[in-house]
This record gives C-alpha cells, structure tokens and sequence, in this order.
C-alpha cells in the first residue's frame, strides 16, 4: 500500500470518525488527494462512508475504518495464536491437535453455507476462492498441463505457521470440504517456496 494511502488509513483509526477536510489538515495534503485516497480505500473495501447532517446545508461524509483494514495495522494475534497452541501440544497428542485444527476448517466452511454437493466443480472453485479471500488468502486457480491447480501468493498464518505447521491444514481442509476432492499441497512457502500450490483431482 502507498505510504500516503496507508497515513490516511491510519489517521482514519485514530481520529475515528473522519472527515475529508479533517484528514487533509491533518496530513497537510489537498482535498483533491484526500477524496482520491479515500475513493481507493472505499473500493479496496478498507473503509466505510456515511452522510451526517449537521443542520441546514449539504450533508459531510463521515469516514471509518472497516474490519478488513485491521491488517494493516499493528498487532500480536499471531504471538496469541502460537501460545494457544504450544498449550494445545503440550497436553494433546498430535493426533487430537489435528482433529481440532480440522474442525476449525469445517466450521468456515459451514461459516459459508457450502455444501459439497453444489454446483459444478468449476462454481465450486469460484466459491472457493471466494471464500479464501475472506479468509485473507489471494488465491487463483488455472489449468497446468491439463491439471487443476490452486495457487496462494499470500498466507495469513504464515507467522504462526512457522512455529507450527499443523495450521497449514486449515485452507487445505477447507478446500477438500468445499469442493469435495482430494487436494495435495505441491508447494508450500514454510519450504522456501515462491507460494503455497495445491493440486485438485478433477474427477
């Protein structure tokens, strides 16, 4: 993200709401920028608008963060997702701790209202990748020498999969649970490898 685009982000969370004209004073930039930034962020999903009255005359826009910029912003998820599951390891057999992070793939996919038998497998794997995007991957899907492969240029459990690799099995389970094949992980970053890759039985 831009330096400028990510200042306006920021300023948006600390002085929660904003205005046009309060985050171009506050950044010592034009309107014009202010308006052009906010247009990116608002498509990009990142942030939220809302008309306020203040009495007579046009109403001002009020600017908040969504949900789905608290990415860009600092923070120690990954350290408390680690320490849970240090914990988990050290009093569960490996075994048990799989099952668990299985189910936790189950229940995105229930999440989702996706059932195994819907649509054809090319509506599966759109849903599929669609799914994946809210879940915080950038995936894609295409055809390599005849075979199906899904593709994840991002992870975002890479920082605790480092330290455990049983999280690796979420998007995979999630996969086989929404398009109902086998998948095999080809590739994977934890490896050293330029992106995570599955390939999925067509048939």
């Amino acid at each position: 993200m831009q330096d400028t685009r990510l200042a306006v982000l920021e300023q948006i969370r600390a002085h929660n709401p904003a205005t046009v004209a309060s985050l171009a004073n506050a950044l010592g930039v034009s309107l014009i920028t202010i308006r052009h930034h906010l247009a990116n962020l608002m498509a990009e999903g990142l942030v939220a608008a809302h008309a306020e009255r203040d009495g007579v005359g046009r109403p001002k826009h009020i600017y908040n963060v969504t949900e789905a910029a608290h990415r860009y912003f600092p923070n120690k998820y990954h350290a408390l997702v680690t320490g849970l599951l240090d914990e988990l390891k050290a009093q569960l057999p490996p075994a048990q701790v799989e099952a668990i992070i299985d189910g936790m793939a189950a229940t995105v996919a229930a999440k989702y209202n996706t059932s195994r038998n819907d649509g054809t497998l090319e509506e599966r794997l759109a849903h599929l990748v669609a799914i994946l995007g809210e879940e915080g991957f950038m995936a894609e899907v295409q055809r390599v020498n005849g075979a199906l492969v899904l593709t994840e240029t991002n992870c975002p459990y890479l920082l605790v999969g480092q330290r455990h690799r049983e999280v690796c099995r979420i998007d995979r389970a999630l996969m086989q649970n929404v398009l109902g094949r086998e998948v095999e992980q080809t590739s994977c970053v934890l490896n050293g490898d330029a992106c995570c890759t599955f390939s999925i039985k067509d048939a």
